[in-house]
């Protein structure tokens, strides 16, 4: 079992930063591909960035987010720079045991989510 905490989320204006954490307990941190999804009201949940030994990113994001991990910690990290409105959702930390996947149902694990607010 793989236990999931997210932090850091908040309301930010648009142009702003924040870097979300997901603190991780369990099982093999490094063993597992770590990814960030986000689900805005009335939308579907979607991929934002995931990382294992390399990233990969939504193009939405690819250029402002950065996701990153720090395995002495277990913890996860997603640094969103150039906010925008249209970012606004709760955003998710979630773990696979796969490689670097961007579909949600092939993900294991789930936090509990934290939300992001993003003014204009």
């Amino acid at each position: 079992q793989v236990q999931l905490v997210e932090s850091g989320g908040g309301l930010v204006q648009a142009g702003g930063s924040l870097r979300l954490s997901c603190a991780a307990s369990g099982r093999t941190f490094s063993s597992y591909t770590m990814g960030w999804f986000r689900q805005a009201p009335g939308k579907e949940r979607e991929f934002v960035a995931a990382i294992r030994s390399t990233t990969y990113y939504a193009d939405s994001v690819k250029g402002r987010f950065t996701i990153s991990k720090d395995n002495g910690k277990n913890t996860v990290y997603l640094q969103m720079n150039s906010l925008k409105p249209e970012d606004t959702a709760v955003y998710y930390c979630a773990a696979t045991g796969r490689f670097l996947v961007t579909i949600a149902t092939t993900y294991d694990y789930w936090g509990q989510g934290t939300q992001v607010t993003v003014s204009s």
